[in-house]
């Protein structure tokens, strides 16, 4: 998977120019799966600077049409019911159930030097993780991700930089979400003798 991006040139006197050189190229070679366990089916959890805080256990999910927040990071971010604004189509959970949102908040997501504002939408249901960065923020970023390699790619000027996901986090948040299941759930699958 590649996507290139090519620098460009600014003169005050000249229109803006595509640079003629090597453009930047974002993809993943066999040898970046070095340090990582194969085979595995793990997500690419990582660490990012939220607000101004490091962030732990945030999912990188490229199916996701939106950036969430959950109700544990919220409160760990010292935010207010007040600092919410208006959000008000509702969401379709993991579960398939529709959900709600408390509201939706801008906050900045770094990445090495690179800032993003990114409006979260918080949610007030369960999750392993601390946020979803899904689509918007990916593409804001200009980033490509790969679950296989455990790492997300981003331009950064003229070079490439990278977000290496943790694996021993991944398993320990798809533990916490198979611990959780609802007890409906778990009693109906006992009554059926599974």
């Amino acid at each position: 998977m590649s996507v290139s991006r090519y620098p460009t040139e600014e003169s005050s006197s000249m229109p803006k120019r595509a640079e003629i050189g090597i453009p930047l190229v974002l993809d993943f070679s066999d040898e970046e799966k070095v340090g990582t366990i194969q085979l595995h089916d793990d997500t690419l959890v990582v660490t990012l600077r939220i607000g101004r805080y490091d962030v732990k256990r945030v999912i990188i999910d490229q199916g996701s049409v939106a950036d969430i927040m959950y109700p544990d990071l919220y409160r760990r971010l010292n935010l207010k019911p007040e600092n919410l604004t208006a959000y008000s189509s509702p969401l379709v959970s993991f579960e398939g159930k529709m959900v709600v949102p408390k509201g939706q908040i801008r906050l900045p997501v770094q990445t090495g030097t690179d800032v993003v504002e990114v409006d979260f939408i918080v949610v007030d249901v369960f999750s392993p993780y601390t946020a979803i960065m899904g689509r918007p923020w990916l593409h804001t970023l200009g980033a490509v991700s790969s679950t296989l390699h455990q790492k997300m790619k981003y331009p950064s000027g003229d070079q490439v930089l990278e977000i290496v996901g943790n694996q021993t986090a991944a398993r320990q948040c798809l533990v916490v979400a198979i611990q959780h299941r609802p007890e409906v759930e778990t009693s109906a699958t006992a009554d059926n003798g599974l």
